[in-house]
């Protein structure tokens, strides 16, 4: 599904991301873990169409070269990025936010059942439909992101620190629908702070620093890693 290949990032002199190839299969999970400053939020967005490549860079979907794709049309060929920090609009309502994950052409014929799908997996945005977004929990907020990025119709959803913020009881139950969403068939590609969570629900991991992939493996062998349990689970090795 999702193949990159030798991609490296710049911000002016500034190496975000070198030579970083990593692979999403169709209904997989997948997190990437690593330290603040690693290179992971830059991977989301270079492969979002949010930041351009450097040269010689390969990011493929399906089999469809998207390097150097817009954001617009990187959405359209079914890959939805969820922000660190949401990116919600606080003076629309529930439904308005999701409203607008339908806006690609993709989706609109879809928008009715993509409303269902997404008040299925959280209920609570259908009882609070109609309430500004702004006057909602930090956990709500993210449910409204995660739902208005599946109202997209997306085939891949990447998540950029998804827990952020959000107090331990509201993580879990994050995690519980993300779990929910992987189980529909749908492909995830998860930057995620809290790795113990986001191992639990992932099919393999890899492993970043300093913009480079360093390691990677399967969730349950890296849970087992002693580097990752020192570096990432606080536990004595």
């Amino acid at each position: 599904m999702l193949e990159v290949q030798g991609l490296s990032l710049h911000y002016d002199r500034h190496v975000a991301l070198d030579n970083v190839s990593l692979k999403v299969g169709k209904g997989e999970t997948v997190v990437i873990l690593g330290a603040n400053g690693a290179g992971k939020s830059s991977l989301l967005k270079g492969i979002a169409g949010l930041v351009r490549p450097a040269a010689g860079s390969r990011i493929r979907f399906n089999g469809i070269p998207i390097e150097t794709a817009s954001p617009h049309h990187v959405l359209e060929t079914g890959i939805a990025l969820i922000p660190e920090g949401r990116g919600v609009f606080g003076d629309l309502t529930v439904s308005e936010n999701l409203a607008l994950g339908a806006y690609a052409r993709r989706a609109r014929d879809e928008r009715e059942t993509s409303f269902e799908l997404v008040f299925g997996l959280f209920p609570r945005l259908a009882e609070r439909r109609r309430q500004f977004v702004n006057t909602m929990s930090g956990g709500e907020q993210q449910m409204v992101a995660i739902g208005r990025a599946l109202m997209s119709r997306p085939e891949l959803l990447m998540l950029d620190e998804p827990s952020l913020g959000l107090a331990p009881v509201v993580v879990h139950e994050l995690f519980r629908s993300l779990d929910l969403v992987r189980q529909s068939g749908l492909s995830l590609l998860i930057v995620e702070q809290n790795v113990r969570l986001s191992l639990e629900i992932a099919d393999r991991g890899y492993l970043a620093d300093a913009g480079r992939i360093t390691g990677q493996g399967t969730a349950s062998v890296l849970l087992d890693d002693p580097a990752v349990k020192r570096a990432f689970l606080g536990a004595a090795v």
